[in-house]
C-alpha cells in the first residue's frame, strides 16, 4: 500500500530554507533598487530635495537599512532555516519568517529614530556643518575601537553560537531571537549607519562603501581586524576636518 502523498507544509518546510533565501535576495534587491531609483538624479538636484513626509522617510530608511543589512545577517536567518528543517518534528519552532520578521521589526523600529532624528535637524541629504561632520567621524572611529563594538561583531560573526545561546521555542521566542540578533546587528553598525549625514543619506557610493565595511566585518576572515583599521580612518579623517 503506498503512503499517502506529504501534504503543503512537508513540502514548504523540505523547502523553506531555499524559500527563505529567495526571500532574503529579493528583499535585498528590492532595497538595493529603491537605493538607486532615489540617487539617480544628478547630486545638485539631490541636494535641492526637501526633507520628505515622516512616513516616507522612515519607508526610506526602511529599505535601505534592508538593502544595506540583510546580505550580512543571511547566515543566521539560513541557519535558524537549517534547524527547523532538521527538527521538523517538533512543531514547537516557529518558522523562519517569524525570526527574519523580528529582525526586520528591530530595524523598522531604527528606521523610525533615523527619520525622527532626519526630520527633527531638517537634513535632506547630508549635515550642513563640518564641525558636525567631523565630530561623527571622530564618534565612529572610536565606536568601532570600543569593546561593546567588539563584542557585538563576535555576535554577529558566530550564528552557531548566537543561536545555540539564545533559543528559544515558540512564535515569541522566534521574534525575540529576531529582535536579540538585530540588536547586536544594530550594535555593531549604528555609528556607521549614522555616517550616511556625513556621506548624503542617498549617496549611492556611499551606502555601497558603509555596506561592504558591514560585510567585511561581520563575513570575512580577519573582518574585525578591517573594521578597527575603518576606526583609526575615521578618526585621522574627522581630525583632518576639523584641522
Amino acid at each position: 500500500m503506498s503512503s499517502a502523498p506529504p501534504d503543503l507544509t512537508s513540502r514548504i518546510l523540505r523547502h523553506e530554507r531555499a524559500l527563505v533565501a529567495a526571500t532574503l535576495v529579493a528583499l535585498t534587491a528590492l532595497g538595493w533598487w529603491y537605493v538607486a531609483a532615489q540617487t539617480a538624479g544628478s547630486p545638485a538636484a539631490m541636494g535641492a530635495m526637501r526633507t520628505p513626509p515622516f512616513g516616507a522617510l522612515v519607508v526610506m530608511w526602511w529599505l535601505m537599512m534592508a538593502a544595506m543589512m540583510l546580505p550580512s545577517a543571511a547566515p543566521a536567518i539560513l541557519l535558524y532555516a537549517r534547524v527547523r528543517a532538521m527538527r521538523s518534528r517538533d512543531s514547537a519552532i516557529a518558522e523562519s519568517w517569524v525570526f527574519l520578521a523580528g529582525y526586520l521589526l528591530l530595524w523598522l523600529a531604527f528606521s523610525v529614530v533615523a527619520a525622527f532624528a532626519q526630520a527633527l535637524t531638517g537634513t535632506s541629504m547630508a549635515l550642513g556643518s563640518s564641525v558636525a561632520q567631523a565630530a561623527l567621524l571622530i564618534a565612529a572611529g572610536l565606536y568601532q575601537l570600543s569593546p561593546l563594538k567588539s563584542a557585538c561583531v563576535s555576535e554577529c560573526r558566530s550564528p552557531g553560537q548566537f543561536i545555540s545561546r539564545h533559543w528559544r521555542r515558540g512564535i515569541d521566542g522566534a521574534i525575540r531571537l529576531g529582535v536579540r540578533h538585530g540588536l547586536y546587528c544594530l550594535g555593531c553598525c549604528w555609528l556607521l549607519m549614522a555616517l550616511l549625514f556625513v556621506g548624503g543619506v542617498m549617496n549611492l557610493l556611499w551606502v555601497v562603501g558603509l555596506t561592504l565595511i558591514v560585510a567585511i566585518e561581520k563575513l570575512a576572515p580577519r573582518g574585525q581586524l578591517v573594521g578597527r583599521a575603518a576606526g583609526f580612518a575615521l578618526i585621522v579623517w574627522g581630525v583632518v576636518r576639523i584641522l
